[in-house]
């Protein structure tokens, strides 16, 4: 069902640009489509009114806006200098004369805290000059092993105001997963906690610290951040409180450093299954860019002390290991509050809680709410009621993304707001990924909406679906592509010297001379290298997405190729179905063998009523081929850190690959789950040895 948004009761940021763009460049457009055409044809015209739409500052000019179009290796703004920490603190005056923080943060045990403007700018710059007293040098590498804490966004931003490289873990991760990171990087700092507060109970982290400190030769130096006990002290650490304790004239007049356009800002991890995970480095320039025409053009995050007198607060559960930690604290690149939430926003195992980060976002005030996909459909399948947690009419738009949304949870939600008299809910349901740091498909509040699909292609991304010879395809399913380049697209892989790693990881299946020219002209014959998501993708003739699930865990029955998340949507909608799993195991000379796992709620078993609900729901949505051989219940799908359904190492296991050659324990949110797994590749391993 397509329903079409109402016009909201002050004007949307991507209209106040498109206005923009008529009266200071004379342009107009009669679509969004043709917007998006025009923003990825003219990439020069395009990014340099980003630049100047934001008011983005350097002291010296910008020679170009993209003097090299090629991926990888493409130049932006060259000559031009920047700094992500000094665009955030240029908000400090006007933010903090409206009153507004700048973070709002609480955790599981309820403490609350608000920072504001000037405070914030205090601790960035007691922090640097602290990182400098160190001798941290532009281009050394800070590491941190931090939770979801004001103290992490500050930390962040001391690092990058003097050019060093920023990388951080989250502390649910273990000592190997860690170690698997850092070690590539060589950190001069390391930045930790002591422990954690999650599902009501409290983890202590000094023992790993113990261990990264022994593993990691390269970390001269460690700054402690007593975030279980204030008072904790470990012999050789510098204690948060005097690294950051400098109230004097040298921090009042600290200012961040000017740096190229390109110089790198952080090094983040993909979550690869096998293999060490590579190091992405992105930069200053490139990240700050692509993040102010996301937050604002497609999510429609207004700057803080402008939007009203009570101000934007913006809120994206996330912890430190996912991408959408960045995603959260670019808020503060436009003057916004954001604010934070750390800990487990389902409660505990004794004592299941959906209701956490609602009562969280309306003792707030939160204007944009955003989750993973699966935590809206988790507060579904727990059956809460938005209204019971108080007055949620502040918000405005619920955020998604991390999977695909399914209709009916969207559907669900927008049913929850009209209870509560918020019958315009506006979903912001973006795609994007760790690689390039930021959105290829996402939002648009001026565009209608259909439950399943995100709304369009964003604005400087040349997005397209191409089939295997690398023709672009229209209503049909196919591999998602990028045909121009992105500023925040990688600069290289840490410790990848001939670029080799980065080409095959995004650049080797549509070599140079593939495809067309973005925006639907014919391509030259020499057109370089295309960059390559990984994920399946089908647009339809109104601009709208869907995204089908990852390309590499495909099912293929009987030639008839089908994205996981399809099958996750209709078994998923039974309301006995927790979660599930599901897998193609192709056996030499064998016909395809695809078992579905399944978490069922309490009370609920796999009988033969259950199993033939379950096998009709596939038939009826998707199709015969796609019933499963067999089901099992489960007791958990195992999940990567971020959330993420490891569909293609469960393949492998059942396939006869040693458990350790394909999966990082260290790097899932459930390990424990995995026993049962390698129990039935075994079985299954044996049953096949006998026939």
């Amino acid at each position: 069902m397509e329903t079409t948004h109402k016009t909201p009761p002050y004007i949307p940021q991507i209209r106040l640009y498109q206005d923009w763009l008529r009266d200071q460049r004379g342009l107009q457009f009669g679509s969004y489509d043709a917007l998006w055409r025009w923003s990825v044809t003219e990439l020069d015209a395009f990014w340099q009114s980003v630049w100047d739409y934001f008011d983005l500052q350097s002291p010296t000019p910008h020679t170009a806006v993209l003097a090299k179009n090629t991926m990888p290796g493409a130049q932006w703004f060259p000559g031009a200098q920047v700094n992500y920490a000094r665009q955030v603190l240029r908000h400090v005056e006007p933010a903090d004369a409206a009153g507004l923080p700048a973070i709002i943060s609480r955790n599981e045990k309820g403490q609350h805290r608000e920072m504001s403007w000037p405070e914030l700018r205090r601790q960035v710059a007691s922090l640097a000059l602290h990182l400098q007293a160190q001798g941290v040098q532009p281009g050394d590498r800070v590491a941190a092993y931090l939770p979801n804490v004001p103290e992490a966004m500050v930390a962040f931003l001391a690092t990058v105001s003097i050019g060093g490289v920023w990388s951080i873990c989250a502390p649910d991760m273990g000592t190997h997963a860690v170690l698997d990171r850092f070690r590539q990087i060589e950190p001069k700092v390391l930045i930790s906690v002591d422990g954690v507060t999650y599902g009501g109970r409290d983890l202590d982290r000094t023992g790993v610290l113990a261990e990264l400190r022994a593993a990691l030769p390269s970390v001269q130096h460690v700054v402690l951040l007593g975030n279980l006990d204030a008072t904790v002290s470990i012999a050789g650490c510098a204690s948060w409180t005097s690294a950051t304790g400098k109230n004097n004239a040298d921090a009042a007049a600290f200012e961040p450093v000017w740096l190229p356009f390109d110089h790198p800002l952080w090094i983040v991890y993909s979550s690869g299954t096998t293999g060490l995970p590579k190091p992405i480095v992105h930069g200053h320039g490139g990240s700050m860019l692509v993040a102010l025409q996301l937050k604002a053009l497609h999510n429609d995050i207004g700057c803080s002390y402008e939007a009203n007198s009570f101000g934007e607060r913006y809120h994206w559960y996330s912890s430190t290991g996912w991408v959408m930690w960045n995603a959260q604290m670019s808020g503060l690149l436009s003057g916004t509050t954001c604010v934070i939430y750390d800990g487990n926003p389902g409660g505990s195992k004794e004592h299941p809680d959906w209701g956490v980060l609602w009562r969280f976002a309306v003792e707030t005030g939160v204007t944009f709410f955003g989750a993973g996909a699966a935590f809206f459909a988790n507060c579904m399948k727990a059956g809460i009621t938005l209204s019971a947690f108080g007055d949620l009419s502040r918000i405005r738009a619920l955020g998604t993304t991390g999977s695909p949304l399914a209709p009916e949870v969207q559907q669900w939600g927008t049913a929850q707001f009209e209870a509560i008299g918020t019958p315009d809910i506006w979903w912001d349901n973006i795609s994007g990924g760790t690689d390039f740091c930021g959105a290829f498909i996402g939002g648009n509040r001026e565009l209608p909406q259909v439950p399943g699909e995100m709304q369009c292609r964003m604005l400087g991304a040349a997005v397209e679906a191409w089939d295997a010879d690398g023709r672009p395809v229209q209503d049909a399913v196919g591999e998602l592509v990028c045909a121009q380049p992105i500023p925040s697209m990688p600069l290289y892989l840490w410790g990848d010297k001939d670029g080799s790693r980065y080409l095959s990881s995004y650049f080797d299946m549509y070599p140079p001379g593939h495809g067309r020219q973005p925006g639907g002209g014919d391509g030259p014959a020499d057109m370089g290298p295309v960059w390559r998501h990984g994920d399946w993708l089908k647009i339809g003739a109104n601009g709208g997405c869907i995204i089908y699930g990852r390309s590499d865990a495909t099912i293929n029955r009987h030639g008839l190729r089908m994205g996981t998340s399809e099958i996750y949507s209709a078994v998923e909608s039974l309301p006995e179905v927790l979660d599930s799993l599901v897998v193609d195991l192709e056996y030499l000379g064998r016909d395809s063998y695809m078992p579905l796992f399944v978490v069922l709620r309490p009370g609920h078993a796999l009988d033969e009523a259950l199993r033939a609900r379950i096998n009709a729901a596939i038939r009826t949505a998707l199709s015969p081929r796609f019933v499963p051989d067999d089901i099992f219940v489960v007791a958990e799908v195992p999940r990567t850190l971020s959330g993420k359904k490891q569909e293609l190492p469960i393949k492998k296991l059942l396939l006869g690959q040693p458990l350790e050659k394909v999966v990082n324990k260290d790097a899932m949110a459930n390990p424990g789950c995995l026993d049962w797994y390698v129990a039935f590749a075994r079985q299954r391993g044996g049953a096949a040895s006998a026939a």
